[in-house]
């Protein structure tokens, strides 16, 4: 039982749209990741997501709207709702899912990420 610093966390990886686990706490995973440029569309048919911005802001595309997030803001995405995620410059977000949630969803293809823990 160690305090984890998100800054040194982040310093360790400079690629985007890789998730990397961090904790871990009652079958779900917290996770670190770095955006840039746009995402995938893509749902997730058994997990809810939780998207929390740590440093820049970015803008959670919907098929019916878009919304910005910006430092200290979060956004819980249901199961079911397709959504992609777009950010102009880096942005460094935390998520928490459960273990099981794999980054592209429904859609998978070339940024298909696999689970790398830190």
């Amino acid at each position: 039982m160690q305090p984890v610093s998100l800054r040194e966390k982040f310093a360790q990886f400079q690629e985007h749209w890789s998730p990397k686990t961090v904790g871990e706490l009652n079958g779900q995973a917290v996770r670190l990741v770095k955006f840039q440029g746009e995402f995938v569309w893509h749902h997730h048919e058994d997990e809810d997501e939780m998207f929390l911005v740590v440093q820049g802001r970015f803008r959670m595309d919907f098929r019916d709207h878009a919304c910005w997030l910006s430092e200290g803001e979060f956004l819980i995405v249901p199961r079911g709702v397709e959504h992609r995620p777009v950010a102009d410059e880096e942005v460094h977000v935390l998520l928490f899912e459960p273990v099981t949630t794999i980054n592209t969803g429904n859609a998978g293809g070339d940024l298909t990420a696999p689970t790398t823990h830190l």
